[in-house]
């Protein structure tokens, strides 16, 4: 009963002065000001990251001692903090509670609705301090500079080629293994490559995007473009170089 137990106080003057939040405790006060004073009184003894909370603290903690006490009911997959096995359980339940307010696109996390809003706001906080080219996300921008260092981390294990980014890998290992995950709903025919698909649907769409300025016919390919442009200018010789008209 509530006069064998002590509830907590509520007092409504517990107010944050720099937002105006309102607290029931003043502990959950103190801890609320740490997000504007940038205080951060728990230190990491193994690596030095500071945090606001004790709690938080001990979750990182076990980055360094393996502990991973939370697990899923679905499919036994362990986590060192409880929001991260709540964060991994919405792959399960299909829970996407971010919403992008410009289009109405939906995420399971919140980092991956904050990259999202780039597409719409045009941010590219990452730059290549060797050519000045900006990226959206930190990890493109890092693919990026092995184009400048010459870096191919990526090795496939049945021939001798290296790459610079996973993705070229798998697309590369698709040449081995035959696979081809991306199909016409259209036509049922199946490509390695995303990009393959898209190009290939414009048979089905009537899309013409590539058109020559000089008589304004339409082509689906950039190729085939190409190749009548030369119907203009002439074809080139394959002993002189000179242009013959055909």
């Amino acid at each position: 009963s509530e006069e064998n137990h002590q509830l907590p106080e509520f007092d409504l003057r517990r107010v944050c002065y720099q937002c105006g939040a309102v607290f029931a405790l003043s502990d959950t006060l103190k801890k609320h000001l740490r997000v504007h004073t940038g205080e951060k009184p728990y230190v990491c003894d193994e690596c030095g990251k500071q945090f606001t909370e004790s709690g938080s603290l001990r979750g990182h903690q076990r980055i360094h001692t393996g502990e991973r006490p939370h697990s899923c009911d679905e499919c036994g997959a362990a986590f060192n903090t409880l929001i991260t096995l709540q964060v991994h359980q919405r792959i399960h339940t299909g829970e996407k509670p971010y919403s992008c307010e410009e289009c109405g696109a939906v995420f399971a996390l919140s980092d991956t609705l904050k990259k999202h809003l780039r597409v719409h706001t045009g941010e590219k906080p990452y730059v290549c301090d060797e050519c000045g080219k900006r990226f959206t996300e930190s990890g493109s921008l890092r693919g990026h500079q092995r184009l400048h260092t010459g870096e191919k981390p990526y090795s496939c294990d049945l021939c001798d080629k290296t790459f610079a980014y996973l993705g070229a890998l798998k697309t590369h290992r698709r040449r081995h293994t035959g696979e081809k995950p991306y199909w016409c709903d259209k036509c049922n025919k199946t490509f390695t490559q995303r990009s393959s698909l898209n190009l290939h649907r414009r048979v089905h769409t009537g899309e013409r995007p590539f058109w020559c300025e000089t008589c304004g016919e339409t082509f689906v390919w950039q190729n085939s473009l190409k190749e009548h442009q030369l119907s203009h200018t002439g074809y080139p010789c394959s002993r002189c170089g000179d242009k013959v008209a055909v």
